[in-house]
């Protein structure tokens, strides 16, 4: 019988690399994207010829509209997991930030994940394990000069994890996140040159770690080898502990 997980934001760099461990693993696939419609097809064609015994179907969607949650419900069928890997980063002073801003970031981050998950909560419940797997980011838990608004919504998301996974625990549904530190994809490419290499200073490992490692850890987190893990955020950050 097909397994089948649903990954939001699968164009991204995160996204993608997390489709392609879980397809790996034998997981069938719903790939949300909004606007990157390139990649994603990109993606769909590698894996439909990489593994044809499995099923692939793509998901448009923009978060930020009312409705998306449900457009998105309406195409997933079968569902043992759920992964939010989507996103979107704001660099701004508190001052700075618009409530269009604030409600913009509120809605991809939170609301509308939380909402799909309230409407496909009884088809993981079908099963007796299932998983929810949320990209979080170091910035939940430290806070960001700078990013207040987007550390602010990945605070939001990290406690929604602690909590929903107290909920549904007796369900058989393991809830948990992943909080990288700084991963090379082009969510930092605002970065000058300077920039990147005073931040890589004060990471111990002196690197950006890569979405690949980001994918092998909620790879492990859906094998069934972490199955008494729930409610937690894993820290994957080279040792930068702001």
């Amino acid at each position: 019988m097909k397994k089948f997980s649903l990954i939001l934001g699968a164009s991204g760099a995160i996204g993608s690399a997390i489709a392609q461990k879980l397809a790996a693993d034998g997981w069938s696939l719903y790939l949300q994207y909004n606007s990157q419609v390139e990649p994603v097809q990109s993606l769909l064609k590698e894996l439909e010829m990489m593994y044809p015994q499995q099923e692939f179907l793509i998901i448009q969607a923009n978060l930020l509209e009312e409705g998306a949650a449900e457009r998105i419900a309406q195409s997933v069928f079968s569902l043992q997991s759920i992964v939010v890997a989507s996103g979107q980063s704001l660099y701004k002073l508190v001052e700075d930030t618009t409530p269009e801003d604030m409600q913009a970031l509120w809605r991809v981050h939170v609301q509308t994940p939380i909402e799909l998950i309230t409407k496909l909560g009884y088809k993981l419940r079908q099963h007796e394990t299932s998983y929810v797997t949320m990209i979080g980011s170091i910035w939940g838990e430290a806070g960001g000069a700078g990013e207040v608004l987007y550390s602010t919504v990945k605070g939001a998301v990290h406690a929604f994890v602690k909590a929903y996974a107290q909920e549904v625990a007796y369900n058989g549904i393991h809830v948990n996140a992943v909080a990288p530190g700084l991963i090379d994809t082009k969510m930092n490419g605002h970065l000058s040159h300077e920039e990147l290499a005073s931040v890589l200073a004060e990471i111990p490992m002196e690197r950006a770690g890569r979405p690949e490692e980001v994918a092998d850890l909620v790879q492990f987190l859906q094998s069934g080898k972490a199955d008494y893990m729930t409610g937690q955020v894993l820290r994957l950050n080279g040792g930068w502990y702001i």
